[in-house]
């Protein structure tokens, strides 16, 4: 589910939508949607406003289920496909949200989330590598208590700088 128009400040580069989003119709409309927003510090009116921020999955559906009952990830086709023409029309943004694996793969080449998330700074202030925001992960940020103590309060004012 795409969420821009050209020359918003921040760009969110996040997986897929789940199930719940994409029959929303808008994207992080889930808890996952509400831990970002708080991530970096902004409400409901900043973050769905479509000239502040731009968000861009790796693809814009819902990828479905595994045999698990996990949402499948996103099909490596879609960012194939029209990724480096979406990053274009948006332009020049200020600040870019990598949020979880395979955006930070995508955009940085990066290895594993954690050590790419350690690794912040490399990359700071105008990029981010964040985790997935899903509640799956709340045991991960506890055993990081470095990503709320460190990154969240240079993210909020990273964020904060874009907007102005």
């Amino acid at each position: 589910m795409v969420w821009f128009q050209p020359n918003a400040r921040i760009l969110i580069a996040g997986q897929a939508p789940g199930v719940r989003v994409h029959e929303s119709g808008r994207p992080f409309t889930d808890p996952s949607g509400d831990r970002l927003r708080d991530w970096m510090g902004v409400g409901d009116d900043v973050f769905y406003d479509q000239s502040q921020v731009a968000i861009l999955p790796m693809a814009f559906c819902f990828p479905g289920y595994n045999a698990k009952g996990a949402d499948l990830p996103p099909p490596p086709i879609c960012a194939r496909t029209w990724r480096a023409q979406a990053v274009e029309a948006l332009g020049e943004v200020r600040l870019t949200l990598l949020v979880g694996g395979y955006a930070q793969k995508w955009h940085l080449k990066s290895g594993p989330v954690t050590e790419t998330v350690q690794n912040w700074r490399d990359h700071a202030p105008r990029v981010f590598p964040l985790p997935h925001p899903s509640w799956r992960n709340t045991g991960w940020i506890k055993k990081n208590p470095w990503f709320e103590d460190d990154l969240l309060p240079a993210l909020r004012t990273a964020v904060a700088e874009a907007l102005t």
